[in-house]
């Protein structure tokens, strides 16, 4: 048999194919370390917002925007529940979706401020990736170390 001719069967797999045991085992692992990068992020704005800028300070900073002050405390609830429940693995399918809005409401204030966050005021590149990696999380599920196989 000519080698070079030889097309691959289930029982003899292509070379750029790795085995399937490997891929697998490995990714629940990655889908959790996104989730949980995902999660820390969230924790550490909400935070951020609470002891750095101050709740006053938050308020005052979205009426500044033009957005009524109720909706800061909505959004350091939502970075701050949301965070934590991504980092335990609870519900994170509809965590993911839900966070969404908190982070397109980030792009859209970032927007005039140009592409890239290191620009004063920020920009929206970095709300506008992690708007996509939420959907990436919420399409993927939990993966692996979540806290209870029931809130997946």
């Amino acid at each position: 048999m000519n080698v070079s001719n030889a097309t691959p069967t289930a029982a003899s797999p292509s070379v750029n194919t790795p085995p399937a045991t490997t891929s697998s085992a490995v990714q629940p692992h990655a889908i959790a370390l996104l989730r949980v990068s995902l999660g820390v992020m969230a924790l550490a704005h909400g935070l951020l917002k609470v002891f750095v800028f101050t709740l006053p300070g938050t308020v005052g900073y979205f009426e500044s925007l033009g957005l009524p002050g109720f909706l800061a405390y909505l959004t350091i609830l939502g970075e701050l529940g949301g965070g934590l429940a991504l980092i335990l693995g609870i519900y994170t399918r509809w965590i993911s979706l839900a966070m969404i809005p908190l982070l397109l409401g980030a792009t859209s204030i970032h927007l005039s401020n140009g592409w890239m966050f290191s620009n004063e005021g920020g920009g929206w590149e970095f709300p506008l990736f992690w708007s996509v990696a939420l959907l990436v999380q919420a399409g993927l599920g939990g993966g692996s170390f979540i806290l209870n196989r029931r809130f997946r």
